[in-house]
C-alpha cells in the first residue's frame, strides 16, 4: 500500500488493486485551503478533464480519481463498478475488450481494466462511481511531495472503494449516451494569457511572447513548464521582491528559459510576471508533452472571464444530461431482473 491509499475496513464496499501503475496517482481538484498556509493547491493538472470523468459517473466534480501521466495503468476491482475515462486519448480495455473513453463503462467484479497508449495529450483521468476512501490533507487528497503526502501508486497498491455499482446493460442507456456531447481535449496547443502585473517592465519586448512557438523542455513538471523560444527582456533594473504569485504566472527568470507556473508551484516567487495563463488554458498546458511546441495568444480579462463562464455552462449541460440518462435508467429498471444505480 502506498501513501494516498486508504486502508480497507468495514466501511469499504470493495477494493481496487493496482496491477500496473505506470505513473498514476490519486488526486482531486486541489487544496483550495492550502495557499493561505503556504501549501500549493496541487490537484489535477487538467481540471476540465478531471471534472468530465467524475461527471460521467455521477460523482461530485471534486471527488478523488486517478490521474495517469504518459504511462499505462492496469487494475482489478473485487466488486462491480462503473468507470469513465477523460483527457488524453488512450486504449481502454475491460478483460481485453476495447471500450470507449468519454462514456460510462460497466465493469464486473474481477475483470481487468487497462488504459494504455495515451496519445494526443499527456494526462488522462479515470473516475469510479462512488469514488475512493482516501486520506485528506486540508480537505484534499492531492499529493504534496514537499510535505510527503500522497504519492504515485505502485503495483500491488490497494484503494478502498466507497460503493459498488451493478452492471448496466440497457439499450436505452446506450442510445442516450450518444447524445452526451462530451467536451474533448483541444488539439493544437494555443495558450491564452492576460497581461501580468509586470508587463510594463518589458516595454516593447513583451510582444515577443506571441511571435513564435515555444518548445517545452524535459525539465517541466507539475510545478511549472520550462520552455525555450524568443524571450522578452526586462528593461527595468529594480529588484523584484518575493510576493504571492497565481497559478499560471508566466515568469521570465534570468537565463534562457521561460517559466509558466502550474498547480504545484510555491505560493510566492521573486521573478517578474509578464503574463498569466487563463484557467482554461492551464488545462491545455497539462496536456503538452516535453518536446512539443505551443503558442501564446493574448486575451483581455473580460474575454478570459467570458470563456471561463462558457466552459462552466458546457460542463453543467453535460452534468444535467448524465443525470437525465441515469434517471431514465432507474425508471426503466424493473425488479427482479432490472439493474439500477445505487
Amino acid at each position: 500500500m502506498t501513501a494516498g491509499a486508504a486502508p480497507t475496513g468495514a466501511s469499504a464496499a470493495g477494493v481496487l488493486t493496482v496491477v500496473e501503475a505506470g505513473s498514476t496517482q490519486i488526486t482531486d481538484l486541489g487544496r483550495t485551503r492550502g495557499p493561505r498556509y503556504g501549501v500549493p493547491v496541487n490537484g489535477a493538472l487538467d481540471q476540465r478533464s478531471a471534472r468530465v470523468a467524475n461527471i460521467l459517473v455521477g460523482n461530485p466534480d471534486g471527488a478523488p480519481l486517478l490521474e495517469l501521466t504518459a504511462l499505462d495503468l492496469e487494475f482489478v476491482a473485487d466488486v462491480d463498478t462503473l468507470i469513465a475515462v477523460a483527457g488524453a486519448d488512450g486504449h481502454l480495455t475491460v478483460d481485453g475488450v476495447g471500450r470507449p473513453s468519454n462514456e460510462p463503462v460497466s465493469v464486473r467484479a474481477g475483470e481487468t481494466v487497462a488504459l494504455r497508449q495515451l496519445q494526443g495529450g499527456l494526462r488522462a483521468y479515470l473516475a469510479v462511481r462512488g469514488s475512493f476512501e482516501v486520506p485528506l490533507l486540508l480537505g484534499s487528497c492531492a499529493p504534496d511531495s514537499v510535505l510527503g503526502f500522497g504519492g504515485r501508486l505502485v503495483a500491488g497498491s490497494e484503494i478502498a472503494l466507497r460503493s459498488a455499482t451493478a452492471p448496466i446493460f440497457n439499450d436505452h442507456f446506450a442510445a442516450e449516451l450518444y447524445s452526451l456531447d462530451v467536451p474533448r481535449v483541444a488539439h493544437g496547443f494555443i495558450v491564452d494569457v492576460t497581461d501580468g502585473p509586470d508587463i510594463e517592465d518589458f516595454a516593447d519586448t513583451a510582444a515577443r511572447l506571441f511571435e513564435q512557438p515555444y518548445l517545452v523542455t524535459p525539465t517541466s513538471n507539475h510545478i511549472g513548464l520550462r520552455m525555450t523560444g524568443p524571450l522578452p527582456e526586462r528593461r527595468t533594473t529594480g529588484e523584484v521582491l518575493s510576493r504571492g504569485v497565481p497559478v499560471g504566472a508566466v515568469e521570465v527568470p534570468p537565463g534562457d528559459e521561460l517559466l509558466v507556473l502550474h498547480r504545484g508551484r510555491g505560493v510566492t516567487a521573486g521573478y517578474p510576471v509578464l503574463a498569466v495563463v487563463t484557467s482554461g488554458s492551464l488545462d491545455v498546458l497539462a496536456q503538452v508533452r516535453p518536446g512539443q511546441r505551443l503558442r501564446f495568444r493574448p486575451v483581455s480579462a473580460v474575454e478570459a472571464a467570458a470563456r471561463a463562464r462558457a466552459e462552466l455552462v458546457e460542463l453543467d449541460t453535460l452534468r444535467h444530461r448524465v443525470r437525465s440518462v441515469f434517471a431514465a435508467l432507474d425508471a426503466l429498471s424493473t425488479p427482479p431482473t432490472g439493474r439500477t444505480l445505487p
